[in-house]
């Protein structure tokens, strides 16, 4: 008998997608860079998993999915003037922007960095689904060292059955623009997607 993961490949249907993910599932869903394996970012152990699926390094933070700069108070992160004008002027879009978080109780997201990774996407499907969910951690869908699945097919072959799928056709694009701030600087880590 087929498992619920093996046939629970969703077309068109963001509302099952949050359902799903609220449900402490774990999906490969279409972002607004690429299709990214994403999961609830305040539950521990689902983190752990993804963590685990990806084969990816335990040093290495991922980014966290939020859907307006008010959620940044949930990690206890604060930001100043200017960083919130930069914000506002590149938020939604394809920027993850880096910001201090030096709270123990976040450890498991900030790997010891006392930095978390945050975006407000752009497309509209993924803020509905982040105003059901709350934030998501999200990592693009492949195992470290593989390159990005761009269709779920190729997911599939990283994945199985041990997530489900959002399938949204091919998506060929790049990663996010990564920005560094330290107190009112910004330093720019990867430039590879425009706004």
């Amino acid at each position: 008998m087929k498992s619920f993961f093996q046939k629970a490949i969703l077309k068109d249907s963001w509302q099952k997608t949050a359902l799903l993910l609220k449900q402490e599932a774990i999906g490969v869903i279409p972002t607004d860079t690429i299709y990214g394996i994403v999961g609830l970012a305040l539950n521990k152990d689902i983190v752990e998993k993804i963590y685990k699926l990806k084969k990816r390094s335990f040093k290495k933070p991922m980014v966290i999915l939020i859907s307006s700069q008010d959620e940044l108070k949930m990690f206890g992160v604060k930001i100043g003037f200017k960083q919130k004008k930069f914000l506002n002027k590149f938020w939604p879009g394809k920027i993850s922007v880096i910001l201090d978080c030096p709270f123990k109780n976040f450890s498991y997201l900030h790997r010891n960095t006392n930095t978390l990774a945050f975006r407000i996407p752009a497309k509209k499907e993924i803020l509905k689904i982040l105003l059901i969910t709350g934030p998501l951690i999200a990592t693009s869908a492949n195992l470290e060292g593989y390159p990005p699945a761009t269709t779920i097919t190729q997911a599939k072959k990283y994945f199985g059955n041990k997530v489900f799928y959002f399938n949204k056709g091919k998506i060929n694009s790049k990663p996010s623009t990564l920005v560094r701030f330290t107190k009112d600087k910004f330093e720019i880590l990867r430039f590879d997607a425009k706004k």
